[in-house]
């Protein structure tokens, strides 16, 4: 798994301190920048995190990119709504010998690891006939329509990709671009950086929050699952239980 900060609205935290600032004065906006220091800029951000005025956040924008993940993990991803997704095409790339994603806890136990690995084999071979058989299908008749061998064939691979990934499995490797703003980014964390999250989004997530202490720590600085954004856990009778360890992590990375 690899997450790369792409892009990031420029002066994060000077952006939403200035955008914070027009809700509490008169000042017109060619002088709403004036007097903004560092100090001033990280008081007014922790003035508005202890209020949870968190509208202003909205206003910058992180672009990550990410990859070796399975669909499995994309696909509880991209159901965080608020947000802009661009996703390798199973239907235009061909997965031919395609990577795969395995769950640690297959891959300690010998036996389960063979019997993974037997049916993504299996999958694989299955996938490439398939798409060979669909591609010579669709050739012949693009080329009985009248159109050339390359043409006919270039069309035709396209159409087998679409059908053939249907046997592909959650398992499968996939990369995205994803860009959320910082008050997204504040929910996804709340729920995806949580031990209760499945293991590989939370790997995503924890790593995602790491690349954004980076640029903006003020704006991130109680950022993460709810037993650190909030000091409560929702979860209940559910709760991992772990609270003071999963506090100890959060403040660790970001006293980095």
């Amino acid at each position: 798994m690899k997450v790369k900060l792409l892009s990031y609205t420029p002066e994060p935290e000077k952006l939403v301190a200035t955008a914070a600032k027009l809700c509490y004065s008169s000042s017109d906006i060619e002088s709403l920048r004036d007097g903004l220091t560092e100090d001033k800029i990280s008081d007014f951000i922790d003035m508005l995190a202890s209020i949870g005025h968190e509208s202003v956040m909205e206003h910058v924008c992180f672009t990550f990119g990410v990859e070796g993940i399975s669909r499995a993990c994309s696909h509880q991803l991209v159901r965080h709504r608020i947000a802009s997704y661009s996703q390798k095409s199973q239907r235009y790339v061909n997965e031919n010998g395609f990577e795969f994603i395995t769950p640690p806890a297959i891959e300690e136990l010998p036996e389960a690891k063979e019997e993974y690995d037997r049916v993504i084999s299996e999958i694989t071979d299955s996938y490439e006939k398939l798409v060979k058989l669909l591609t010579d299908k669709h050739t012949e008749e693009f080329t009985a329509q009248g159109l050339d061998e390359k043409t006919a064939r270039s069309k035709a691979s396209k159409l087998a990709n679409e059908d053939a990934r249907f046997i592909l499995p959650n398992a499968c490797e996939t990369k995205i671009v994803v860009t959320m703003n910082v008050r997204s980014l504040f929910n996804f964390f709340r729920h995806r950086c949580c031990n209760r999250a499945q293991w590989e989004i939370r790997a995503v997530a924890n790593e995602m929050l790491r690349l954004c202490l980076e640029v903006a720590p003020h704006i991130f600085s109680h950022a993460g699952p709810s037993c650190v954004a909030e000091g409560k856990c929702p979860e209940g009778k559910m709760s991992c239980g772990k609270m003071k360890e999963v506090k100890e992590y959060f403040s660790a990375m970001k006293a980095k």
